[in-house]
C-alpha cells in the first residue's frame, strides 16, 4: 500500500529516504529472522553486532576514512559535541574558532568553557550571509584545533574551500551537509555529524576522529561517557547506545552505495539547489539570503519583502500541502531544507508553488 507523504522542508529531524522507510517498516516486527525489532534486541547480541560492524564499515567506504581514522555512534545530537570537543581536545587550553553563523555562534560560547577561545574570522558584519576569507588566518602556535561549521543550517551558507589552518587540526561540524558530497577525511582531524538532519533519526551523532586525538591524558573530571576515548576502546559500545538510530543510519549508508556513492549524490543535490536558486534569483518577489559563491545546496533561505508576507507564504504552503518553510525563529524569513532524501520532484513542487504565489499576488 502506498502513503501519500508531505514534501518535508524541515531542517530536522528531516526526511529520510522512501526505499529505506520501506525496508524498515517490513523489518520492524522481526528483523531477518530474529522475532524481535531493532528496537527490542540486545546491543551485546551477534545480530545487533553485525548491524553496528556493516553500519562503520558501509560509512567507511562511502567516505573513504582512513585506517588510522576511529568512526564512532555517539548518543545525543550537536549540542552534546559543542561540549565533547573543547573537553577532549583542549590539551593546551586553546583553541580557533570561524564564526559563520547560529550554529558555530552555539559552539563557541560552549568552548569557552573549557578553555581560551580565539574568534580568527566572522562573517557577523554581513549578518552571517558569506563564509569569510581563510587563506591567511592569524592562528596562535599553540592552538589545539580551528574549528569550523562546514554548513550552517539556519543561516544557509557553506564551505566551497577549507580554511588554511596552517598545520593545526581541523574539526568541522558538518551535521547539514554529511554525506552529501565525497569528503576527503585526511584533511580533518575530526568531522562530527548529528545525524538527525541528512542521515537518520534524531538522537545520535556520527564522529570520525584521528587515532593520535584520542587522549589518554584527558582531564579526570571529565564524565567517562564523554571522553572519545571511551568510545573508540568501546568500540561504540561502551553502554547501550543509540541502537536504532545506528540501524537507520546503516539502512541509508547501504542505499547511498547502491545509489552510485557520494559523487552521485552530489550531482543530484546540485542539480535540486540549482531549480531552486535559480527560481529565487529570477523572482521579483523572493530573495536569496546568502552570497551566491557560499550558498548551501542543503538548506536555502530566503525572504520576501516584509515578516508578514512571510508568514503568508507559510501559511499558503502549508494549505498547499508543503510543511516546515519557516525560517529559523532566531532569523525569520522562509527557509527550505532540501537534504539528499528530499525528492527532485519536491523542489519542482515547491518552485512551482512559489511561482504561483508571486502571481497571485503581483497582480
Amino acid at each position: 500500500m502506498k502513503y501519500e507523504r508531505t514534501f518535508n522542508f524541515s531542517a530536522g529531524p528531516a526526511m529520510m529516504p522512501e526505499p529505506v522507510l520501506e525496508e524498515i517498516r517490513d523489518e520492524m516486527m522481526n528483523y531477518r529472522g530474529s522475532g524481535m525489532c531493532v528496537m527490542e534486541m540486545s546491543h551485546r547480541s551477534k545480530v545487533f553486532q553485525q548491524i553496528i560492524d556493516e553500519a562503520e564499515k558501509d560509512l567507511r567506504e562511502l567516505m573513504g576514512i582512513p585506517d588510522n581514522y576511529k568512526v564512532l555512534f555517539v548518543q545525543g545530537g550537536g549540542t552534546l559535541q559543542f561540549a565533547m570537543v573543547p573537553m577532549n581536545l583542549m590539551k593546551n587550553g586553546k583553541a580557533c574558532y570561524v564564526e559563520t553563523g547560529s550554529w558555530s555562534k552555539k559552539a563557541i560560547a560552549e568552548a569557552k568553557k573549557f578553555g581560551e577561545v580565539t574568534v580568527i574570522a566572522s562573517s557577523k558584519d554581513k549578518n552571517f550571509s558569506y563564509i569569510p576569507d581563510c587563506s591567511d588566518l592569524d592562528i596562535p602556535a599553540d592552538a589545539d584545533y580551528v574549528y569550523i561549521c562546514e554548513n550552517e543550517t539556519i543561516n544557509g551558507t557553506t564551505w566551497q574551500k577549507l580554511p588554511n589552518t596552517k598545520g593545526h587540526v581541523l574539526v568541522s561540524d558538518q551535521s547539514s551537509m554529511f554525506l552529501s558530497k565525497p569528503c576527503n577525511v585526511s584533511d580533518y582531524g575530526l568531522i562530527w555529524a548529528g545525524v538527525q538532519k541528512n542521515v537518520g533519526p534524531a538522537g545520535m551523532s556520527v564522529v570520525i576522529i584521528r587515532e593520535d586525538l584520542i587522549r589518554e591524558d584527558i582531564d579526570s573530571k571529565v564524565p567517562t561517557y564523554l571522553s572519545y576515548k571511551t568510545h573508540a576502546d568501546g568500540a561504540s559500545l561502551y553502554n547501550t547506545p543509540n541502537c536504532w538510530a545506528i540501524y537507520c543510519c546503516g539502512k541509508v549508508f547501504k542505499y547511498l552505495k547502491n545509489l552510485g556513492g557520494l559523487s552521485v549524490m552530489d550531482q543530484m543535490n546540485r542539480e535540486k539547489a540549482a531549480i531552486l536558486y535559480d527560481f529565487l534569483d529570477s523572482s521579483k518577489m523572493f530573495t536569496g539570503s546568502v552570497r551566491k559563491e557560499d550558498r548551501s545546496l542543503m538548506n536555502v533561505p530566503f525572504v520576501t519583502e516584509s515578516a508578514e508576507m512571510d508568514a503568508e507564504v507559510v501559511a499558503a504552503s502549508k494549505k498547499a500541502g508543503f510543511d516546515n518553510l519557516k525560517g529559523h525563529k532566531s532569523v525569520g524569513g522562509l527557509r527550505a531544507s532540501i537534504y539528499n532524501a528530499m525528492p527532485k520532484e519536491g523542489v519542482v513542487a515547491l518552485v512551482d508553488f512559489l511561482k504561483k504565489f508571486e502571481a497571485e499576488h503581483s497582480k
